[in-house]
């Protein structure tokens, strides 16, 4: 795996990093917004969207005071086309395609 689809996966890897994606699908979104339904600290917030953005997953713009969040799906492509190489082998045992990236993520 090339570093970029590392840093995607690893990325990805977290539920908080996967839910603040899903949210930005609907639209862009200041910081404070994005921590509003967590249960975590504005600060930890920040270090997810950090991950995120160092990914090239989300970009982060200031206007005004208010920093916000775009989300940038033109950067899964090279992560989803590296996962459909799997289903063309057939039926994709998750199990064992979780297994497999946990192993690569501990390696890098």
């Amino acid at each position: 795996m090339t570093q970029p689809l590392d840093t995607i996966f690893a990325a990805l890897a977290d539920p908080t990093r996967r839910a603040i994606l899903s949210m930005l699908l609907e639209d862009d979104m200041a910081v404070t917004d994005v921590a509003e339904p967590f249960e975590m600290s504005l600060a930890a917030i920040s270090k997810h969207l950090g991950v995120l953005t160092a990914a090239g997953l989300i970009s982060q713009e200031k206007r005004g005071r208010v920093k916000w969040c775009k989300l940038e799906p033109d950067n899964l492509r090279e992560a989803s086309t590296w996962m459909q190489g799997f289903g063309q082998m057939g039926g994709l045992d998750l199990d064992a395609f979780e297994r497999f990236l946990e192993t690569e993520l501990r390696r890098g």
